[in-house]
C-alpha cells in the first residue's frame, strides 16, 4: 500500500534548540520541483502546492515535538481548513523555499500562514493559510496541546508577534462584482 510520506518521516527527530532565537518567520523546508509534481500544462500542479505546504507544516510539527513517537502515543495535528493562493508558475527543477508564520493560536488550534518562494529569483509563487487542530486520535476529538507543546507554541507566537499579518489573511473568497 502506498501512502503520502513527508521528507522528514522516519528520520530521528533532532528537536529545536530552544536556547537559540526563533526565526520569524520560520524557514524549515526547501525542495526542488520534481517531475512528478508537474501536469499537462508543464508546470507545478495544484495538488503539489498543497503537498509542499504540508511538508512545511510537518517540519513545524516536528519543531514543536509532534513526530512519529508523539503520534504513536495517540495525538496528532489535523488540518481543518486550507486556502491556497497560486501567484506564479513553478517548473521542474525550480528551487522552492517555504516559510511559516504563526498568526494565532489557542489551547487546541493554530492559525498559520505559509509563503513559497523561488529561491533563484525570490519571487513569491504561492501562499497558504491554514487552521490546524490538536487531536486525541483515540477519542476522535480535538484536545488541548500538552503543556510542553503549548510552551513551544507560545514561544514561537512571541517571536512572530512583531511580524505584520499578511494582507490576504482572513480575506473572503469570492468573485468581486462592480
Amino acid at each position: 500500500m502506498n501512502r503520502v510520506t513527508t521528507p522528514n518521516e522516519g528520520k530521528p527527530f533532532q528537536g529545536w534548540d530552544w536556547a537559540k532565537p526563533i526565526p520569524a518567520p520560520l524557514s524549515l523546508h526547501r525542495t526542488p520541483v520534481v517531475e512528478a509534481w508537474t501536469d499537462y500544462n508543464d508546470h507545478m500542479t495544484e495538488s503539489a502546492f498543497l503537498l509542499a505546504f504540508g511538508d512545511s507544516s510537518d517540519a513545524f510539527f516536528r519543531m514543536i515535538g509532534v513526530d512519529e513517537a508523539y503520534r504513536a502515543a495517540g495525538s496528532s495535528i489535523y488540518t481543518l481548513e486550507t486556502r491556497i493562493r497560486n501567484l506564479r508558475e513553478a517548473h521542474i527543477g525550480d528551487p522552492l523555499a517555504l516559510t511559516l508564520q504563526l498568526i494565532d493560536h489557542d489551547a487546541k488550534r493554530l492559525h498559520v500562514f505559509h509563503a513559497m518562494t523561488n529561491e533563484a529569483d525570490g519571487a513569491v509563487l504561492a501562499t497558504a493559510e491554514q487552521i490546524l487542530v490538536h487531536v486525541d486520535m483515540q477519542a476522535g476529538r480535538s484536545s488541548p496541546f500538552p503543556p510542553e507543546i503549548a510552551e513551544r507554541i507560545a514561544a514561537i507566537a512571541q517571536a512572530h508577534a512583531a511580524l505584520s499579518v499578511p494582507a490576504t489573511v482572513g480575506v473572503p473568497l469570492g468573485i468581486r462584482r462592480k
